[in-house]
């Protein structure tokens, strides 16, 4: 687990069992790229390019290692033939052209030969990758393909995977998948927010949302006839579900005692500040939560199918068997008596340490 920020980053690298940490710098077109492989026993690793202005270079490098680890989890959770790796691309300050820094992304992609495969992320889009495959080939998510796990237009996005999620997780605790007498609290309305809004509301369900860009708020409240809360106040809003959409660490010692849902349930990564003391923290308040890269995972199961030619039906399948899978989790959690995250990263491990006991026999 990656602990404390003070520690240095090899000792967090082996705190997290991570391979590899690419630093990559081309100064002259303003790009600063971190690229982290955690684990590829499974397979290469995958995982989308963030393109974000972090406030340090050790909070890129710090949030590189724990999405690649997430990235791990999540492939191995979900039965796919890939490890973990993500990139960051440190945008402060940056004054290059675009198109310029997404060609040096993809030669710093392209001098890993393979072990690293990227895609979009939270800043970035198809047509960024557009710029970096003409650099390499081991990217995913260009456009006219079903690699973006986030516009509406492709069936299997990681909405859908988290609509079906937030339906286990009634079933779970309400002995119930309809959606219809359900109020859920949303969290940050990108593409995936306002593709899981637009789910909800299809099923029945009574949505109060919130995003810091008051442009996406005014559109899912006229389309939708959503209630708003402000940013700060949706931690304080009483609905049966949150499903936090936005970025990470939302779930921390200054919110979860606000808490007034039965569920949490969304597809931001990392919503928990520190895992361990957090989850345990939701499971001895009774309030159930969907391992965040076990909920999420329908954009990486995109990904995937488009690396191996899966028809469309064929990754719908996959992403809607998200429901089956949480409740698989959730009745053993309630067996053995413990956080729902921990027994996802139990089998996940599990997982990964099965797939190297056989690489080690051939």
């Amino acid at each position: 687990m990656l602990r404390s920020e003070t520690e240095g980053i090899l000792e967090l690298m082996t705190q997290g069992r991570h391979e590899e940490v690419v630093l990559w710098s081309e100064p002259e077109v303003g790009y600063r790229g971190i690229i982290a492989i955690h684990d590829t026993t499974m397979g290469p690793a995958l995982g989308g390019t963030r393109f974000w202005n972090y406030k340090s270079e050790r909070a890129a490098v710090l949030d590189a290692l724990r999405l690649s680890r997430g990235m791990t989890y999540k492939a191995a959770i979900s039965g796919l033939k890939l490890g973990g790796g993500k990139s960051v691309i440190w945008s402060e300050g940056h004054n290059g052209d675009r198109e310029e820094i997404f060609h040096a992304h993809g030669r710093a992609v392209e001098s890993l030969k393979g072990r690293y495969i990227t895609a979009v992320d939270v800043g970035t889009s198809p047509e960024d990758m557009e710029f970096v495959a003409k650099e390499t080939n081991y990217v995913v998510g260009l456009p006219g393909s079903c690699g973006d796990p986030s516009p509406s237009m492709c069936s299997t996005s990681t909405a859908l995977g988290v609509c079906h999620g937030i339906k286990a997780c009634a079933a779970q605790r309400y002995g119930t998948s309809d959606l219809s007498s359900r109020h859920v609290a949303i969290q940050g309305l990108g593409a995936v927010g306002y593709n899981v809004c637009k789910d909800l509301v299809t099923q029945g369900a009574q949505i109060t949302v919130t995003d810091l860009d008051t442009r996406r708020v005014q559109r899912v409240v006229c389309e939708f006839g959503a209630e708003v809360a402000e940013p700060e106040a949706i931690y304080d809003v009483c609905a049966d579900i949150f499903a936090p959409c936005a970025l990470g660490a939302v779930i921390n010692d200054e919110t979860i005692n606000r808490l007034n849902f039965d569920i949490v349930a969304g597809s931001a990564n990392n919503q928990l500040a520190q895992s361990q003391v957090h989850s345990t923290a939701l499971h001895e308040r009774g309030i159930l939560y969907a391992p965040d890269y076990v909920i999420n995972a329908g954009g990486l199961i995109n990904v995937y199918g488009e690396l191996h030619g899966w028809s469309t039906e064929q990754i719908k399948d996959k992403v809607t068997g998200i429901y089956d899978t949480l409740l698989w989790i959730f009745g053993l959690a309630e067996s053995e008596g413990i956080p729902s995250d921990e027994v996802a990263n139990e089998v996940a491990e599990s997982r990964i340490v099965d797939a190297r006991a056989l690489l080690e026999k051939r």
